[in-house]
């Protein structure tokens, strides 16, 4: 296995208004997990955003690499998995935990991986050049097809890129600025637009069932700032009978006598968790009290660490 060696991947800032400017590129935003692929003459390896090797998840990516890229590589890219012609985070669950060749393929869930930017090449380091350069570089660099895809852009208005894809049940689109070198963490040289509202947070509780579910009622969900967990709500909604009953053998695994919350949780015989799952709500809007409205769970995220997660802010 080959570490790629270099620093964490550059990541897109929240932003609530499209536009259309000189020298910036639009790409679908995609509904997966970031990949970093990597390789130097040996096998290829994917590695998640936190830096985990994930390849035994995915061999079939690791296959479509191996098969039909350069010996020595490193790009950037999303792993998804498709419900109809939408990416779907919710089917790539399925995929997510599993190792084992026999019950990955027992799934029947597909996954492809797009590649969006070229860092390293053929031991060249390629992310002080333009993106509109990495990306071109990056298209000659593959043969595209099977389960490797090639991420494209437009050079279009935003705005309009942004309703095509919110009519056509995107979830949003990514503006990147043509010019700007590669560089690691959040910034404003990539944009982000959503057509719906969605993101991470952490898990600090949760309630009993009521009725005829089994394992929990509902998740107690929060996010980071300034050091403090801040209550966001409870996300009731969502889960399958096989993610009730995997999530609770995860939660009764991290259980506290303490709320890790900052804050009073309204909530009856509440039950604590160490701070540590992250899952994936999606949620109609804020409330003024800063709560989430109409919540709900759609998978649980193992490549974001939960100290990083924080309420997203345009």
């Amino acid at each position: 296995m080959t570490d790629p060696g270099w620093r964490a991947p550059m990541l897109a800032t929240l932003t609530q208004q499209p536009f259309s400017r000189e020298n910036w590129l639009f790409e679908r935003k995609l509904d997966g997990v970031r990949a970093i692929c990597s390789r130097d003459g040996g096998a290829p390896v994917l590695w998640s955003r936190n830096h985990n090797d994930i390849s035994d998840g995915y061999p079939e990516l690791g296959e479509a690499l191996a098969e039909r890229g350069a010996s020595s590589f490193v790009a950037d890219g999303e792993i998804v998995a498709f419900d109809g012609n939408q990416t779907s985070f919710a089917r790539l669950q399925q995929r997510i935990h599993l190792t084992d060749r026999r019950r990955i393929e027992a799934t029947g869930v597909a996954v492809y991986l797009y590649l969006f930017d070229l860092l390293v090449f053929d031991g060249h380091d390629m992310t002080g050049l333009p993106l509109r350069q990495r990306k071109q570089l990056l298209r000659r660099a593959f043969d595209w097809g099977g389960a490797l895809r090639y991420a494209n852009h437009r050079n279009t208005t935003g705005e309009e890129y942004f309703a095509h894809a919110c009519a056509h049940g995107w979830e949003g689109v990514i503006a990147k600025r043509a010019d700007a070198p590669y560089r690691s963490g959040r910034t404003n040289d990539w944009l982000k637009f959503k057509c719906v509202k969605e993101q991470e947070f952490v898990v600090g509780g949760f309630s009993a069932p009521g009725g005829a579910r089994t394992g929990f009622g509902a998740l107690l969900v929060g996010y980071h700032d300034r050091g403090r967990l801040r209550y966001a709500g409870k996300v009731g909604a969502g889960y399958t009978e096989t993610t009730l009953r995997e999530l609770t053998k995860r939660l009764t695994g991290l259980e506290r006598r303490r709320s890790p919350f900052d804050e009073p949780v309204p909530e009856r015989g509440p039950r604590w968790v160490e701070p540590e799952l992250v899952v994936q709500v999606r949620f109609s809007e804020w409330t003024g009290d800063g709560k989430l409205r109409h919540p709900r769970f759609t998978g649980l995220r193992n490549d974001k660490p939960a100290a990083e997660v924080v309420r997203e802010q345009p």
